[in-house]
């Protein structure tokens, strides 16, 4: 049962910040906080994110860019230009570190404000910092494995990001319903978003991409927006005025 809790609390912990801090803040700048905020905020996001840690810079410009060029053969992640999930993982994973070292020239409008911690993100990109990570786990599983079957659970707990990612990118692509005709395939996966915290609803955020609550219709609960609408009101962050802008 540890085992178990472990993973839930890996699974939901590090998606609340990758949808919190990477997407809507990093990428989406839905709200604002203080740079204090914002360094706890980042060691906040390596420490449920472990050996799967992605940067804010890189993956806020990324997503970017997958809004500016959604399912042509420039979007970093697309199933319209993949043969397989595996193939859009392996061309998400070279886009984002060409995007992290530099390799590729960005445009100005992908990199604006994008938060960035070089040194930070240095460290907890490091192979010293993910082999620490997954050591740890592999450590939590040898004490408090009960049966065979959890081991399967392990590889869950050293990928969790690009899960996370596979999720959204590629089903959330292909399966689903459809609020608004978008000229793009995305599709709300879930009604109610129990599994991605309000990432489920892709449809609704490609059509209102700044847009803070990826919910739409009253029973599409985006748990990750009422969590920010906690932190608004006790002035941990500042929740900027809602616009409808769709692109």
């Amino acid at each position: 049962m540890a085992v178990v809790i472990f993973v839930i609390v890996l699974w939901y912990g590090g998606l609340f910040f990758q949808s919190f801090f990477l997407h809507r803040y990093a990428a989406h700048q839905v709200f604002t906080m203080s740079k204090t905020m914002e360094r706890i905020t980042f060691v906040l996001t390596w420490i449920f994110q472990g050996s799967s840690y992605l940067s804010a810079y890189g993956y806020g410009v990324m997503h970017r860019m997958h809004h500016a060029y959604t399912d042509t053969e420039k979007d970093p992640h697309s199933p319209s230009h993949d043969a397989n999930l595996f193939a859009m993982m392996w061309r998400t994973k070279t886009v984002y570190q060409d995007i992290n070292k530099q390799r590729i020239e960005i445009d100005q409008r992908f990199t604006k404000n994008v938060p960035q911690w070089k040194a930070f993100d240095a460290f907890a990109s490091s192979r010293f910092s993910r082999l620490l990570w997954i050591t740890l786990y592999i450590l939590f599983f040898a004490y408090f494995t009960t049966a065979v079957w959890q081991w399967a659970l392990l590889p869950i707990a050293f990928l969790m990001a690009p899960i996370h990612g596979v999720i959204i990118n590629w089903f959330g692509h292909i399966y689903g319903y459809v609020n608004f005709k978008m000229k793009n395939t995305s599709k709300n996966l879930f009604r109610f978003d129990f599994l991605m915290m309000g990432e489920g609803y892709h449809n609704n955020h490609h059509k209102y991409a700044s847009r803070a609550n990826f919910g739409v219709k009253w029973y599409e609960v985006d748990v990750t927006y009422v969590i920010i609408k906690i932190l608004n009101a006790v002035g941990v962050i500042k929740l900027k005025p809602i616009t409808v802008s769709n692109k």
